[in-house]
């Protein structure tokens, strides 16, 4: 039986020190090192050197655990726990010094989250949860907001760079929402997005192609904050990857119908 409370307490050190290490190389930044992966989804030396750095540490932590890493560093095979990383949530953000950027560290099992830690370099601010405890931010408690209809919700709106596929999904949920929230916003980094639901400055979050790396680790700091977090159906493949509606719970089911108008078939 693993020690949930110890893993969290060092996943937070690790994310806190990667961190520090994001910030100091935003500092000297060399652009010209920037690679894409696909069309307008880059990857920079920062994040590479950043998985290694938290893969090397994470293995020593917990040698029986496999990895599924957003830059490649191992994926889940048959391991009863296995991390899920994404070393610099944001890169987009970070290339052009624009916040905000996060470390993102979960641990799972094979039904489900166990240990969620995201670090916001640009705030300084460390949230975290696992399953056995509430959802904090920098060592305060917090609860999703009190919001209960979607006419008084401000909303989170996440761009899939598959703009191709994914344009036609984004336009409709985009006249459908706007003008019929209390506002729209875009950050460029699903972990602080995940986690700003979670402490109640937003109160829903949604977007049409997501990652496990992307989402694992808010995922149950929202769910332990009061938050509901499921795919554009109410089920539960965002653990998997592809879609994600993230919600205060309050407004969630009037979200979810919202998102089912807009042609998911589109873009599946």
């Amino acid at each position: 039986m693993i020690d949930l409370d110890f893993l969290t307490e060092q996943v937070k050190r690790l994310a806190f020190e990667i961190g520090a290490f994001l910030r100091e190389q935003r500092q000297d930044f060399h652009a010209d090192r920037v690679e894409q992966k696909r069309a307008h989804d880059y990857v920079s030396y920062v994040d590479k050197e950043s998985e290694r750095r938290i893969v090397a540490r994470l293995h020593e932590l917990l040698p029986e655990a496999g990895f599924m890493a957003e830059e490649g560093s191992g994926t889940k095979v048959s391991e009863k726990y296995w991390w899920v990383v994404d070393p610099l949530d944001g890169t987009t953000n970070f290339i052009h010094d624009n916040a905000p950027y996060c470390v993102s560290i979960a641990l799972m099992d094979e039904s489900e989250v166990l240990v969620g830690v995201v670090y916001e370099c640009c705030r300084d601010e460390l949230f975290w949860a696992n399953k056995n405890s509430p959802a904090f931010l920098n060592g305060r408690e917090i609860r999703v907001s009190d919001v209960n209809t979607l006419d008084q919700s401000l909303v989170l709106f996440g761009l899939p760079y598959d703009a191709e596929a994914y344009r036609e999904f984004v336009v409709e949920l985009l006249r459908r929402l706007y003008g019929n929230t209390c506002s729209l916003r875009g950050l460029g980094s699903a972990a602080a997005e995940l986690c700003y639901v979670a402490c109640g400055r937003y109160d829903a979050y949604v977007e049409g192609l997501i990652y496990p790396w992307d989402v694992a680790a808010g995922a149950i700091i929202l769910k332990q904050a009061g938050g509901m977090i499921t795919d554009n159906s109410g089920g539960m493949s965002w653990c998997s990857g592809k879609e994600v509606v993230a919600t205060n719970g309050h407004v969630h089911s009037e979200l979810l119908a919202t998102v089912a108008k807009c042609s998911a078939d589109k873009f599946l």
